[in-house]
């Protein structure tokens, strides 16, 4: 009815793909290069038409079950005493998003649409090796796996590094250095520990940041300002001896996050937060979305594209299809031409962006902890938020397709 696509990605912008292509009519391959699904990861939230989504997928309630019961986000000093809270606001979207989840949860829940769906296959342990392609006929995928297969389309739905985007479209991504390094990991709760997302900042562009979640631990994170030193690849003992020099004697919860960190290798990871911006989305049959097309860094809008962009290329591949044949080429432009604007807002940080978050100099420190007790008055608080939390602006609207109907 729809023809083939393999899918690369299984975190949350491929299963939602997948869902969306499988309601096309499409025959679906979703590949994941990790052996299982993965069930680790941090807080996520899902903003502005992400509801809508999910709600098409008829998942919006249970997301909303299953949500790690942050109440808001609260500053604090090195001595660990609090100075200015941002509660959430029931029905609408602050620092805390209505919809706060673990990244696994999500996963599982959308992977769960089409666990038994007779139209997509979930594969696992495997990736793209190569591709070729002929714009008329279909796409030849070499797997690393040593398999073979042909497909009518391919859907790179990977993260900001994905090496299946960079084999057809290399030419077309920029990436802008924001700068910035951010740590993972999951330690121990204690009784001490509370439902708020707990934020800390001192000098030298470092934060630490703790945040409750719905299984009985912590997920926490240690951010800092340096240029590109390639972190993110000198392995988990390495990077241990790099967190502990650059953050001794910061105070608060600091040392307790690195014993956590150090002792759960396994739940930690360390990325740089750099934009990922492609001059196109697509070349031939092969298209990315998700991370890989335009990863922001810390935006709080990530998962919100991801959905809205597996909603929106599924939909206009069904706009696009006359009796048996999907004009792929008309489709990829009817996606670019409603993504393209909405992931450009969503790229753009406030002025300053990261270094204003993460002041290097006590002067610097002090002003901005000036500013979080202004904003934290209620009256402050409903004109300013949206400063502290990009978004995309109430401009965009979810296009209305009959296949979601």
């Amino acid at each position: 009815m729809g023809g083939s696509v393999l899918v690369t990605g299984g975190s949350i912008a491929g299963p939602a793909q997948a869902w969306a292509l499988a309601r096309a009519g499409f025959d679906v391959t979703l590949l994941e290069r990790a052996s299982a699904p993965r069930e680790a990861g941090q807080n996520i939230d899902i903003r502005d038409a992400g509801h809508d989504v999910l709600r098409a997928m008829g998942v919006r309630d249970e997301v909303a079950a299953n949500t790690t019961g942050e109440i808001g986000l609260r500053y604090r000093d090195p001595e660990g005493r609090p100075y200015a809270d941002l509660p959430t606001t029931e029905g609408r979207d602050g620092p805390t998003a209505e919809l706060e989840i673990l990244r696994g949860r999500l996963s599982e829940i959308l992977r769960r649409l089409t666990v038994d769906h007779p139209r997509v296959e979930h594969r696992y342990g495997d990736s793209v090796a190569d591709l070729t392609q002929d714009d008329d006929d279909g796409v030849d995928v070499r797997f690393a796996g040593g398999g073979r297969e042909r497909f009518d389309l391919v859907v790179v739905a990977e993260g900001r590094n994905s090496t299946t985007r960079d084999l057809v479209l290399a030419d077309k991504v920029t990436r802008v250095s924001r700068d910035q390094y951010i740590a993972y990991g999951t330690v121990p709760r204690t009784p001490e520990d509370d439902d708020w997302w707990n934020w800390m900042t001192t000098t030298d562009g470092r934060m630490v940041s703790t945040r409750p979640d719905d299984v009985g631990t912590i997920r926490a994170n240690l951010s800092f300002l340096a240029p590109d030193l390639a972190l993110d690849k000198i392995g988990h003992a390495a990077q241990m001896t790099v967190l502990r020099t650059r953050f001794a004697g910061v105070g608060w919860a600091t040392d307790r996050i690195l014993d956590g960190f150090a002792a759960s290798p396994e739940e930690f990871y360390m990325e740089r937060m750099d934009k990922v911006a492609l001059s196109a989305y697509s070349r031939g049959r092969v298209i990315v979305v998700g991370d890989a097309a335009w990863a922001a860094g810390p935006t709080g809008m990530g998962t919100t594209l991801a959905l809205v962009g597996a909603y929106v290329l599924a939909g206009e591949l069904d706009r696009a299809r006359s009796g048996a044949t999907v004009d792929h080429a008309r489709a990829f432009r009817g996606y670019e031409s409603v993504i393209r604007p909405y992931a450009q807002a969503v790229q753009t940080l406030p002025p300053g962006g990261p270094r204003v978050v993460l002041p290097r100099s006590a002067r610097a420190l002090a002003l901005q902890r000036a500013v979080h007790r202004v904003i934290a008055r209620p009256s402050v608080r409903d004109r300013l938020e949206h400063r502290f939390v990009s978004r995309a602006g109430g401009d965009f609207r979810l296009p209305r397709y009959e296949l979601f109907s």
